[in-house]
């Protein structure tokens, strides 16, 4: 069958490809050709800058050209050249050498890939297409829901609500304050994730500059090689490498990123919680369906996908960031083809994101169910009694509050009252304790 989104394999590229089509800039096949031919022009340009040689005007222009224009017919013409070398990082160098004698530049065409070793190539390509996919794509996104979240949290902060540990009643809290926890959970990882660096490789064959040493023994290449890998592509340059890079801050990035699914699916746990005790309504969409039997359900679906994608994210990046840093001795072929698959949970992320968004958009806070799930459950002011009567020297509070309130559901404001009236203490401490309830007993 000819591919289509509805014959496509992977979900990606298929159910959700309008969603997430725009990484296909970052990762698809056509995008690390077009971070290969950058690298590879960035690298021949700044030898020419470096006196190694000379370039005309026109010549740099025709190569700025192609970087700028670069298309899905130059990515065809280097796979054409591919099945020929059978190689694809010197398929984009003969490429190159064929766009050089087109501009007039052929005695200069053996300067391209000088000296160096494909994974100078792709060891920096990939970085850089990872590093863009995240300023300009992931970093948005998450800060973009986080300020979503922010925003619900200044809305809902007088909300006082019954909290659940181990699933039972609890102290009360804030319906702001427990999506506060989120914000400030997830400002916590980006603060990380933006800490680490974007690191590539760049060095020659195993990482040693041998051929450029060899070729130009008084260059101190290890300089230029800084220069060009953190002035020109804006990375930084590992200083001791194999043949391949570490790959052991890619792996911090993946690690940071899972992380931060896994606060996102904490949270999605817990809305999809407080929607089943109708804490939250979910707006009814007109023509949609809940149910292919029940016309009453209204699902949280939205939460429930966007737990799946996390779940399924998690798993590729735990893959990737414990495999690509082990190689065996200077470097084995693993990572290669587990590399072309970074973006793929970068993907069913970035699709979470927008799930956890729509909805958000269909919440409706339903205060009446908060209410009265506070006032079922006077049994939890129990706490701040026993402290103050701790406060207040009275022998035995927690024991006495213990006897009255554990495994006894039918606690309600009369009782409790009642056994307040009935403490040998002071009035006005008694007043003290006779104006808490569980909807004003929610801390600070």
């Amino acid at each position: 069958m000819e591919l289509t989104t509805l014959t496509a394999i992977s979900p990606i590229d298929g159910r959700y490809r309008k969603q997430v089509q725009h990484l296909d800039e970052y990762f698809s096949e056509f995008a690390l050709i077009k971070y290969r031919v950058l690298v590879e022009i960035e690298y021949l340009l700044f030898l020419a800058d470096k006196k190694f040689f000379k370039l005309s005007p026109k010549v740099v222009k025709h190569l700025r050209r192609i970087t700028e224009h670069f298309g899905l017919e130059d990515a065809q013409e280097i796979k054409q050249i591919e099945f020929t070398t059978n190689h694809d990082v010197k398929a984009v160098e003969y490429f190159l050498k064929q766009e050089l004698e087109k501009a007039g530049a052929k005695k200069e065409k053996e300067w391209v890939h000088f000296g160096l070793t494909s994974q100078d190539i792709n060891n920096t390509a990939i970085p850089l297409s990872w590093k863009h996919a995240l300023e300009y794509e992931y970093l948005p996104a998450i800060l973009n829901l986080n300020a979503q979240f922010k925003v619900l949290a200044a809305d809902w902060k007088d909300i006082p609500m019954l909290a659940r540990t181990h699933g039972q009643p609890a102290s009360p809290t804030r319906l702001g304050k427990e999506i506060q926890v989120f914000v400030e959970r997830i400002e916590k990882q980006i603060e990380l994730i933006i800490s680490i660096p974007f690191s590539a490789k760049f060095g020659g064959a195993t990482g040693n500059f041998n051929a450029h040493h060899v070729a130009f023994p008084k260059m101190d290449w290890v300089k230029l090689g800084n220069e060009f890998v953190e002035k020109r592509l804006e990375l930084s340059r590992q200083q001791h490498t194999t043949q391949i890079e570490h790959y052991d801050n890619l792996a911090a990035h993946f690690d940071a990123i899972k992380r931060i699914n896994n606060i996102l699916i904490d949270f999605c746990r817990d809305i999809w919680s407080y929607i089943s005790i109708e804490y939250f309504r979910q707006k009814v969409m007109k023509g949609e369906v809940g149910s292919s039997a029940m016309p009453h359900k209204v699902n949280p679906i939205d939460f429930e996908n966007a737990e799946g994608n996390l779940g399924l994210a998690n798993a590729l990046f735990e893959h990737l960031s414990s495999k690509l840093p082990v190689s065996r001795l200077q470097r084995d072929l693993t990572d290669s083809t587990v590399l072309r698959n970074i973006g793929l949970p970068l993907a069913h992320t970035a699709l979470a994101i927008r799930s956890i968004e729509k909805g958000l958009g269909k919440l409706i806070v339903n205060p009446a169910r908060i209410y009265e799930d506070l006032d079922n459950n006077w049994a939890v002011v129990a706490e701040a009694i026993q402290t103050i009567l701790r406060r207040e020297n009275y022998p035995n509070p927690y024991e006495a509050l213990k006897e009255l309130t554990r495994g006894n559901n039918k606690i309600d404001r009369k009782s409790l009252h009642k056994f307040i009236e009935g403490l040998k203490i002071k009035e006005e401490i008694k007043k003290e304790l006779l104006k808490i309830t569980p909807h004003n007993y929610t801390g600070m």
